[in-house]
């Protein structure tokens, strides 16, 4: 089970592996306070994509596709979250104001996605 938190709300039991999936460390909290398992930096979108999307939800669907199209070409920056998903709960932490369009969102739906293609027969 994947599931979603901004980086600013308490840390719960039910968080299970917690990796934080941002290419920039969140703004107002120190490295030291805020307990992550792993800090994925790469399965964050390229700085590039990152500036170019700028949270515009207009902008949504055009990049998750061209996020996927990174994350294809870079299985080792998400394999550690699915294989941490196949052991027990895992929680992808963001700091977006946006809970809707964000890398963390696009991110989980495209770990979802190869769960069920590699559970298919």
């Amino acid at each position: 089970m994947i599931q979603l938190k901004r980086v600013y709300e308490a840390p719960s039991p039910q968080d299970g592996a917690r990796f934080l999936v941002e290419r920039l460390w969140p703004r107002g909290i120190r490295k030291e306070n805020l307990p992550v398992d792993s800090w994925q930096k790469e399965a964050g979108p390229s700085d590039k994509l990152r500036k170019w999307f700028s949270h515009d939800p207009a902008k949504w669907e055009q990049f998750k596709k061209k996020y996927f199209q990174e994350l294809d070409d870079k299985p080792e920056t998400w394999e550690p979250i699915r294989k941490a998903a196949r052991r027990g709960p895992v929680t992808l932490l963001y700091s977006s104001r946006d809970t809707e369009h964000n890398n963390a969102v696009a991110l989980k739906q495209y770990l979802d996605a190869k769960g069920k293609r590699s559970k298919a027969p």
